[in-house]
């Protein structure tokens, strides 16, 4: 039997560096692209709030632009990323695009985002 407990060896040292060192470059890679798509869907809300029944297609699609363009996302065009339909209620948005980000030498994340909205149910809360 052993007198005395031995620590962690150099070589678990080092794999538990390297390992939080990757869990940290892929949060600094994904943080960005989860914030935008929160602020994404935060001013579709707003703007749905603040639409009257009566909005056009473009005329959404071209505020949304300005809002995105206000809020620094100006990498996404909300015409590619969204399909704005006029129904009975009102406007009815569905969201979906996705985002590659460039990981470690040719591996890439890849975020899908898919949100649907719809002008009632936005201005009923």
């Amino acid at each position: 039997m052993r007198k005395s407990q031995r620590g962690a060896s150099y070589l678990g040292i080092f794999f538990g560096v390297i390992v939080f060192a990757l869990v940290v470059k892929a949060a600094i890679a994904l943080a960005p692209a989860y914030l935008d798509d929160r602020i994404i869907n935060n001013q579709i809300e707003e703007l749905l709030q603040e639409s009257s029944g009566n909005t056009t297609v473009e005329k959404f699609d071209s505020q949304m632009n300005q809002r995105l363009d206000m809020n620094n996302i100006r990498d996404l065009n909300f015409r590619e990323i969204a399909k704005v339909t006029i129904n009975k209620g009102g406007l009815h948005i569905v969201k979906q695009y996705e985002v590659r980000k460039s990981f470690l030498l040719n591996i890439d994340l890849v975020l899908k985002f898919e949100k649907s909205f719809d002008q009632n149910s936005v201005q009923a809360q």
